[in-house]
């Protein structure tokens, strides 16, 4: 027999025998999706806000986690607290410097899973500054056809920063010690995706 007739044979059942890619490729749905912020203020209470404005493109395999890729953009000029002042100040160059740096990105290097859960490793750029994080994710959840005939997916991914490390260091010291602002940010992503089918 000869090579060509061997191998053509061959091909067939491999490609017959081998499951297709399940990767999709996911649009976060900005309407749906958002960013929340926690951090400690005067080491008394937690003070929260939110990014409204998220978007990026997330490839999807449930079946091969390590293969899965997100390059998600959130606005930071868009950040709100529900105080007009402190908004005020947190787009200013005392921390988040809109002027200068109006988005901070997510891009993921690898995934894979951990007691469970699925965990995306990236690199989170801020303020100028670029360091790797790691998302804990809950879900995503079973795809739903909506009235429009698209296929949406939602998730929720958490993580923690140090905000020193992207040169947020704006802060006062209290008159009987300890800082206006804690370091440690803890942020939560909400994000609905959609595809065509």
């Amino acid at each position: 027999m000869s090579i060509k007739k061997f191998i053509l044979p061959l091909v067939f059942v491999l490609s017959v025998a081998l499951p297709a890619t399940a990767q999709h490729e996911y649009k976060i749905d900005s309407a749906h999706s958002s960013a929340q912020f926690a951090v400690s203020h005067m080491m008394i209470s937690t003070v929260r806000g939110e990014f409204g404005k998220v978007s990026g493109t997330v490839y999807f395999d449930p079946a091969k986690p390590e293969a899965d890729k997100v390059d998600a953009s959130i606005e930071v000029s868009a950040v709100t607290t529900r105080e007009e002042k402190r908004d005020g100040h947190l787009k200013s160059p005392d921390f988040f410097d809109v002027a200068k740096y109006p988005t901070m990105t997510f891009k993921s290097t690898n995934a894979y899973k951990e007691d469970g859960k699925l965990m995306v490793k990236g690199d989170l750029t801020m303020h100028g500054v670029t360091k790797p994080v790691v998302l804990t994710v809950e879900g995503p959840s079973a795809e739903m056809k909506d009235p429009y005939g698209m296929q949406r997916v939602g998730a929720s991914a958490t993580t923690k920063i140090n905000r020193k490390d992207f040169g947020l260091t704006w802060n006062k010291t209290l008159d009987g010690g300890g800082m206006m602002v804690g370091d440690d940010v803890s942020i939560t992503l909400d994000v609905e995706m959609t595809r065509k089918p």
